[in-house]
Formats: structure tokens, C-alpha cells, sequence
């Protein structure tokens, strides 16, 4: 008999060996829990079917299944999929590469020692994981609609900061604050940005000395500094790596100096440091009191000149900050007024950003204002075009959600859109085949359209 073709790289492989070996001799200890046992099953699974490929008797995860309800729901959409673990997400972060991952997943194949991304084969620049809340809210609304509980994700508990770190963080903050040689400042910041992006305890170590961070950006700001971009980049990748340890962003936000630094480097740096500059505020604005902060400090304009002109690492990176601060009501408004809605209209009509743009839309499109200019400005037959033609059961849904504000808003939309659903009847289409929500969202301008027909007909 044949041997069987594996279906897993050899570092894949690796990864999960050792980590079936660590659980199994928790076990053989008598030191495991009910947990660790279900762990190392599971472990055992997955090395099996990465040796030898997947058993033909198991359903695949994307097939759908059963909610708590018991009644079945629609297949899950493929991006919300770990690439190593083909589950759910829980905890989805984006790698170096600009691929999500599930945060244990990609963490257990870093701590293995592989450098590369697992689905492009990328070397990684560094092996920072940020956590790309766009694709959390998308999983949660579609768990949510489908009646489908996740697991919690497992409380991380925050690193421990040692003596060793603390002097090395003293150290680094010393050359940058107080020498009076350009060059070693120069190197220090460098050395900071090197530092902060591996040591995950490094990056806990300046809870100890917020105070740290206005006294640095001053030192940044020094005329002979602050015109030097590669200085500018490196003290903006800081900030990023800081931000990333949770305790930090509260930290961070509450700096007088930090979000502004932020914009600044937004608005004039490099297009590494604007790209990291909105990576940082996507980070920070986890919390929604950051949310606030950097909305009114005017983050938003820079924002989205960088979606419109940066590369593509850059705009992703300015769709996912802009994502999270219009998740706040008052930031809404600001997206509008700086141009968004052209922009991400545009980007659809590129075939560029076609995901972020379109969640953007949707979730600006219970703004009155939003939804007003999405209706002058070609948004309907962008919309329509989505919904007939894109392959992506999210992007059919978020499109109809545009859709629909712009119907309940503006009878004349309604007529365009009754038009064009007699000559390709793509919404009834939708009420058949989209996921639940785009199905309530289709059902209800169909709805709105024959009160539409009623009325003219009485009125005559």
C-alpha cells in the first residue's frame, strides 16, 4: 500500500509534535487537567491529518453544522477561518505578511521557530501579532445571527516584567532622553524599536514609567530629529510595538503627546512610518475612550488619504483603523466629512479593497449623512453590482445592507434599485441564498418596494 502524501510542511508538522509532546508528558506527569487531555487529543488529530491528510469520515469545519438550536446553518465563510486550524477564529490577529491567523495557532507556529507566514511563505520582517478587530466583529455578527456560541478565548495573563528588563528599558531611555549626541540617540531609538518588537516583556516594562513616552516624543521632536525619517519611522514603530501589550494602550492614550505624534507621522512620514502610524492607532483604538481621543485630534483626514494613496500594506492598515474608530457613533460623521465614502466607492469599483471598503459602508450606513452621499454618488449600482457578482456571501451581505439604508432613506434609490431587481431579480435571489442578514436586508427592501407599488396604485 502506497504511503500517504503528507498535506502539512515539515515545520508544520514539527510544531504540532512538539506540541502534542509537551501535553503528553503533562499528562504522564499526572499534572494535566480535563483540558490538557482534550488538548492533546486534538493535537493528535491534527498531526494526524497534517501526516497523512484528513479523514474522509470527518466533516470539514467550513461544511456548516449545527447551532445550539439544533438546526443547521449556512457554511462558514472561508475568511473566517484559521489557515493552520481551518476553525472559527477567536481571537483573529494579523501577521507581518498581512494574513490572519487565530492567535494561538500562529503563536504556537512562531514559538517553533519558523520565520515564515504559513500560507505565503513570506519571511517575516517580525513576528508582531496585532489584533485585527474588523475580522472579530464580522465573526461575532455572523455567530450572533447564526445562534452559534465560540469558547471564550483563554484569558492571557500579562507578562511579568524582570529586573533584566527594567534595566535594559532604563538604559534605552536613558540614551534616548538624555544624551546630548544626535547619533546616539539615533542609535537608542533604533535599538528601542529592535527590542519592543520581540521582547514581550519589554513592551510591559514602560507600565512602570508612563511618563516615558511624552519624554521620548519630546527628544523626537528636537528640530535636528525630527526632520529624520528614517528616526521619525523607527520611534513611530515603537509606539506600534507598545501598543500591541494591552496594559499599554491605555497608557499611550492618556499621553498628551503620543496620538499626535501619530497623526503627525500620518500626514508626513515615510510610507513605512504612515503605515505603522495607522497600525498604531488601529491598535489604540481598542479602547473606546481612544477611540474619542484620536477621532477629535483630527486622525480621521490622514486616515483616509492613506486608504486612497498608500501602498497596499498602508491601506489595509488605514481600513482597519478607520473600521475601528467608526465604531464610535461620533467618529461616523467625521469618515463622511473626510471623504471616505469616495474613496471606498472607488477602491469597489477598482476591484481593490473590495471587503474592508464594503464592512466600512455598512457600518457608516446607519448615518443619515453617510447614507445621503452614498445615494449621490453612485453608491446604488456599486451596490447592485456587488450583490450580482461578487462571490463572497459577506460582501452580498454588507451590500445589501447599504443598500437598504439607501432604500429606506430615498424613494427615488428605491425606483433605481425596483428597476434594475425586474430585469436581474438578484435581491429575490438573496432572500433564497445569502446568509440570514443579507436575507433580512433583501426581504425588507422587497417589502418596501410593494408598499412603494401599493401606494402609487391608491394614490391614482
Amino acid at each position: 500500500m502506497a504511503k500517504p502524501t503528507p498535506v502539512a510542511s515539515a515545520e508544520e508538522a514539527a510544531a504540532l509534535r512538539r506540541r502534542l509532546r509537551r501535553l503528553v508528558a503533562a499528562v504522564a506527569a499526572g499534572s494535566a487537567d480535563a483540558e490538557a487531555f482534550d488538548e492533546a487529543a486534538e493535537a493528535l488529530v491534527k498531526l494526524r491529518d497534517a501526516e497523512l491528510g484528513p479523514r474522509k469520515d470527518r466533516a470539514a469545519p467550513a461544511a456548516g453544522g449545527v447551532n445550539k438550536g439544533g438546526t443547521e446553518v449556512a457554511a462558514v465563510p472561508e475568511q473566517f477561518l484559521c489557515p493552520i486550524s481551518s476553525e472559527i477564529m477567536r481571537d483573529p490577529v494579523v501577521l507581518a505578511s498581512g494574513q490572519t491567523y487565530d492567535r494561538c495557532f500562529i503563536q504556537e507556529w512562531l514559538s517553533s521557530g519558523s520565520r515564515t507566514c504559513p500560507q505565503t511563505q513570506q519571511v517575516l520582517s517580525n513576528t508582531i501579532l496585532i489584533p485585527n478587530h474588523l475580522v472579530r466583529s464580522m465573526i461575532s455578527q455572523w455567530c450572533t445571527d447564526n445562534e452559534i456560541t465560540l469558547p471564550p478565548v483563554e484569558n492571557q495573563e500579562e507578562d511579568l516584567v524582570t529586573n533584566n528588563e527594567r534595566k535594559t528599558f532604563s538604559k534605552i531611555f536613558q540614551r534616548i532622553a538624555s544624551s546630548s549626541n544626535l547619533s546616539e540617540q539615533r542609535e537608542a531609538i533604533k535599538d528601542l524599536r529592535l527590542l519592543t518588537k520581540c521582547n514581550s516583556s519589554l513592551r510591559a516594562a514602560i507600565g512602570e514609567k508612563p511618563e516615558s513616552i511624552s519624554q521620548m516624543i519630546s527628544t523626537v521632536s528636537n528640530p535636528e530629529l525630527e526632520n529624520n525619517a528614517e528616526v521619525l519611522e523607527d520611534m513611530v514603530t515603537a509606539i506600534l510595538n507598545l501598543s500591541i501589550h494591552e496594559s499599554n494602550k491605555k497608557i499611550i492614550g492618556d499621553d498628551p503627546l503620543a496620538i499626535p505624534f501619530l497623526i503627525r507621522a500620518l500626514q508626513s512620514g515615510t510610507m513605512e512610518a504612515r503605515s505603522n502610524a495607522a497600525a498604531a492607532i488601529f491598535s489604540l483604538s481598542a479602547l473606546n475612550s481612544n477611540k474619542a481621543k484620536i477621532g477629535e485630534l483630527g486622525a480621521m483626514r490622514p486616515l483616509v488619504d492613506l486608504l486612497e494613496q498608500g501602498s497596499m500594506i498602508a491601506k489595509k492598515d488605514a481600513a482597519s483603523a478607520i473600521f475601528n474608530l467608526c465604531m464610535l457613533h461620533e467618529n461616523k460623521s467625521r469618515a463622511t466629512k473626510s471623504g471616505v465614502i469616495d474613496v471606498t466607492l472607488k477602491a469597489i469599483a477598482d476591484d481593490s479593497l473590495v471587503d474592508e471598503s464594503l464592512a466600512i459602508l455598512a457600518l457608516l450606513s446607519g448615518d443619515h449623512e453617510t447614507v445621503e452621499e452614498i445615494g449621490e454618488t453612485g453608491g446604488v449600482a456599486s451596490m447592485l453590482h456587488i450583490i450580482k457578482e461578487d462571490q463572497c456571501k459577506r460582501n452580498k451581505e454588507n451590500a445589501a445592507a447599504v443598500l437598504f439604508a439607501v432604500c429606506m432613506y430615498d424613494r427615488t434609490k428605491l425606483r433605481e434599485v425596483a428597476e434594475d431587481e425586474s430585469l436581474n431579480g438578484s435581491l429575490a435571489w438573496l432572500t433564497q441564498n445569502g446568509t440570514s442578514r443579507a436575507r433580512r436586508k433583501a426581504t425588507g427592501i422587497l417589502d418596501k418596494m410593494k408598499r412603494a407599488v401599493h401606494h402609487t396604485h391608491y394614490s391614482c
